[in-house]
């Protein structure tokens, strides 16, 4: 199995909003959307695609979360020293 993962997550500086942000997922708006107008992190502004990344280029709790997701599956909120993270994972 291939250690290379793929995955898009929104970043935000609270719990709250991220939940918030799980009822909009829901509710049918787009993960990329979600990721432009609210992630506090660069890659909103690519709809939260991380890219290509391998086991130990991420932090702990982030790789994971990661790996605890099926393909197109968002994760609960994470937590790391960055914020909230909600992770989509792409592959």
């Amino acid at each position: 199995m291939s250690d290379v993962m793929n995955a898009q997550h929104i970043l935000v500086d609270h719990e709250y909003e991220a939940q918030d942000l799980i009822k909009k997922l829901n509710e049918g708006e787009s993960f990329e959307k979600l990721a432009e107008d609210f992630s506090n992190c660069p890659s909103g502004k690519q709809g939260g695609n991380l890219g290509e990344f391998r086991k130990g280029m991420m932090v702990p709790a982030f790789e994971k979360a990661v790996l605890g997701l099926q393909v197109g599956e968002v994760s609960a909120p994470v937590k790391t020293q960055f914020g909230y993270h909600l992770i989509k994972r792409l592959g």
